[in-house]
């Protein structure tokens, strides 16, 4: 009995030590052993008298195929494959060392990654069984020099998903974060997306569009976390988040249609979409630029992506994802 085997016994409900070590023919001490992974993973386990080891969140697995049947046709046409692994560095990574399909787009979830990372390397905090994490790796016809407003096109496509489940308050923070409104004013951050690839800036380029979703976080892993952040489960009422599987199927749904009209479109018909999504258009934030703190009104998206910003002095700048970093609020 692997880990997985274990979780999902689990999963069906409590079992004893001796009960799981008799169906696995394996010691005690082996299924004690495999319990502290999982939890040292992120799952909660607790040990309690006369039930044995119980879940004290109700989990699901991912399911290929649950996730396959939950694709509306138009994404379904051009799936290349789909894969859900147990435990990845980085799914990101895994798709960037394989090859990129010749049609349509391969997409890889997995259960837990150990390397996840955000923008500019940032930890991505990846929890066993916890949040969404899913990656997309295909051809874009227009080069490297369309590529500039994927994240965007991919939040755009993210946030559509989770309205469409009854997340209404999921709005866009530029250029690559899935945000809720606090009542405060500040934005908790539901999730991120980073993209990755290369190729010709004119030819045929690859991408690989990475994809995390905060769906119910475990206390312990919370309490490591330096922003403000929130997930799926503590913005339902009651406290309840969504199957992982149908989540997954919404947002690939949404997703894949998405990049097959980046690539033969390109940025523009995107605009509308992510002006009614947009967290930060008309509010007051701050520009962190390599060589100077720049504060002003944000003002929207320009046409190639960049952010729009509208400077203390009057002055209207265009700031690209590669040259700062944006914070809401004047002090930020």
């Amino acid at each position: 009995m692997d880990e997985r085997a274990l979780l999902q016994r689990l999963i069906e409900g409590p079992a004893s030590g001796d009960a799981l070590a008799r169906a696995s023919g394996q010691t005690r001490a082996a299924i004690w052993k495999r319990i502290g992974a999982l939890r040292e993973a992120g799952v909660p386990i607790e040990a309690k008298a006369g039930r044995g080891y119980v879940l004290t969140t109700p989990l699901e697995l991912l399911d290929a195929g649950a996730i396959r049947s939950a694709l509306i046709p138009a994404a379904a046409a051009v799936l290349a494959g789909l894969d859900v692994a147990w435990t990845l560095d980085s799914t990101n990574t895994e798709l960037l060392r394989q090859p990129t399909p010749e049609r349509g787009a391969r997409v890889l979830l997995a259960e837990r990654q150990t390397g996840g990372r955000g923008r500019r390397g940032r930890e991505w905090s990846s929890p066993l069984a916890a949040h969404l994490y899913v990656s997309v790796s295909r051809q874009f016809g227009a080069g490297l020099a369309r590529l500039g407003g994927l994240s965007l096109v991919a939040g755009i496509a993210a946030a559509e998903a989770l309205r469409g489940l009854g997340f209404d308050d999921v709005r866009l923070k530029w250029p690559n974060d899935l945000v809720v409104p606090a009542f405060d004013g500040s934005l908790r951050k539901l999730g991120g997306i980073l993209v990755e690839g290369g190729g010709e800036h004119a030819g045929p380029a690859r991408a690989v569009i990475g994809l995390g979703i905060n769906v119910r976080m475990p206390a312990d892993v919370a309490a490591r976390i330096d922003q403000p952040w929130c997930d799926l489960a503590g913005l339902s009422a009651p406290a309840r988040a969504p199957d992982r599987n149908a989540l997954a199927g919404a947002v690939l749904s949404r997703l894949l249609p998405a990049l097959d009209e980046f690539d033969a479109t390109g940025l523009a018909p995107f605009q509308a979409r992510y002006a009614a999504l947009d967290a930060l258009a008309g509010r007051p934030v701050t520009v962190h630029a390599p060589t100077a703190t720049l504060a002003g009104i944000a003002l929207g998206l320009a046409d190639d992506g960049a952010l729009r910003v509208r400077l203390d002095d009057g002055q209207e700048r265009a700031f690209h994802s590669g040259e700062v970093s944006v914070r809401s609020g004047a002090t930020a």
